[in-house]
């Protein structure tokens, strides 16, 4: 190549480094650590078969949604297709909003209306927007971890700082006098995810009434709104008497950002809502900015189809019978094994202790058996990895043999 070469070489580098937004590459050449993981998944699957790899990156749900979403759907087909298919308002159609509206009323006693409730495009969806609702640059949002990571990516984007706050060890519920040390006259907001994505934790009441109680205390002294942004896609996937607290029956300064892929077994389908608690001094002024943020983003009208089936089908529940029997054969196969883990209360994860302290070099051991789990160090925090069980049961069973000679591995000193 003559030096004439070299130079177009560099300049059409430059050009191209100048046509992006350096943060989007940064982001888009560093993908999730999850989802890459599932991807190697998928390609390991297409050289060995699909029953020789243990996948357990993903929370991707694998019952089967309830049969009157299935029947609200080809009712729904039977429509002319405008009145199906055609765009809702931005915000999401009058009859849908009002239904979130009424079961939020009847099953937590709020007073939810129509004017309360914006339609997204899931969760992600759903925190982006309140997020950029909220944030003014340089406000501080606290989460909570270990947390989902894609919680700094979305309040860096708004312009806010993420501030990182511990659970308490052990069994990685609230530590309040950790948050209330990490309370300043910057904070805007605390993320609170319950049941918990990466554990399983379920936070009790008395730990959300304490954080409440410490965040209108922080409020009175520096005359400055926190509010919770509450995570709750995982809100009806619990086990035994577990409780989930509705947090703005607790703290009015709420809002609620919830998704049916879990509870309706619809990941893929991209449908929620945010809820926006009236019970907040200023809940139309934050509704009115959650709209723009909606618009800001291009979340604008939510999928129309999927609307009208969440209309019909609101108060649907799962039946996670499966997830029982999944998380009890997990757990009890890995306790035999000598494996410690947090039981989960919630959710369809299980946060087991890592063989060493580095989760990413047990991580990769692990994939040497056809066991893919996912580090701790993606949900920030060390010495950890995550288990999806929302799998078919011969995922769990065929999976044992594997652990049992990771397990044997590190017995032998093979660290």
């Amino acid at each position: 190549m003559d030096t004439q070469d070299t130079e177009k070489t560099k300049n059409t580098r430059g050009t191209k480094a100048a046509m992006t937004n350096s943060r989007m590459y940064q982001l888009g050449s560093e993908p999730s650590a999850i989802r890459a993981l599932y991807a190697y998944g998928l390609a390991r699957k297409a050289e060995i078969g699909e029953d020789r790899v243990f996948d357990f990156s993903l929370g991707n749900p694998n019952i089967p949604a309830p049969a009157a979403v299935n029947q609200a759907i080809a009712d729904l087909l039977e429509m002319p297709s405008g009145a199906v298919h055609g765009y809702t308002p931005g915000q999401g159609a009058p009859g849908v909003r009002r239904a979130v509206a009424g079961s939020l009323n009847r099953r937590f006693g709020m007073e939810a209306a129509a004017e309360n409730i914006y339609m997204t495009v899931g969760a992600a969806a759903s925190l982006t927007i309140s997020l950029a609702a909220l944030a003014e640059p340089g406000d501080e949002f606290i989460v909570v971890t270990p947390a989902f990571p894609e919680y700094r990516v979305w309040v860096e984007q708004a312009g806010g700082t993420c501030i990182e706050v511990a659970a308490r060890a052990g069994d990685f519920q609230l530590d309040n006098a950790a948050i209330g040390a990490a309370l300043t006259d910057k904070t805007r907001g605390i993320i609170i995810n319950s049941p918990n994505n990466p554990t399983g934790a379920v936070y009790p009441k008395e730990a959300l009434a304490g954080l409440a109680r410490a965040l209108a205390a922080h409020q009175e002294k520096c005359g400055r709104t926190v509010t919770i942004i509450s995570d709750e896609p995982y809100r009806e996937i619990v086990y035994g008497k577990t409780e989930v607290p509705f947090i703005p029956a607790l703290y009015d300064n709420t809002i609620v950002c919830y998704s049916y892929s879990k509870s309706l077994s619809l990941p893929g389908e991209r449908i929620g809502y945010i809820y926006v608690c009236e019970r907040m001094p200023d809940a139309q002024e934050v509704y009115t900015a959650v709209c723009g943020a909606g618009r800001a983003l291009g979340f604008v009208c939510a999928p129309s189809l999927f609307q009208h089936v969440i209309e019909r089908c609101v108060d649907e529940v799962p039946d996670i019978a499966a997830y029982a029997e999944n998380r009890a054969a997990l757990t009890a196969g890995l306790s035999r094994l000598g494996y410690e883990f947090v039981e989960p209360e919630g959710a369809f994860y299980l946060w087991v202790r890592a063989l060493e302290p580095d989760a990413e070099a047990f991580a990769e051991r692990a994939k040497s058996h056809e066991l893919l789990l996912v580090p701790s160090t993606s949900f920030g925090c060390e010495g950890w990895v995550r288990i999806g069980y929302c799998v078919g049961r011969q995922t769990i069973e065929g999976a044992m043999p594997a652990f049992e000679a990771l397990m044997g591995e590190y017995r032998a000193g093979g660290a």
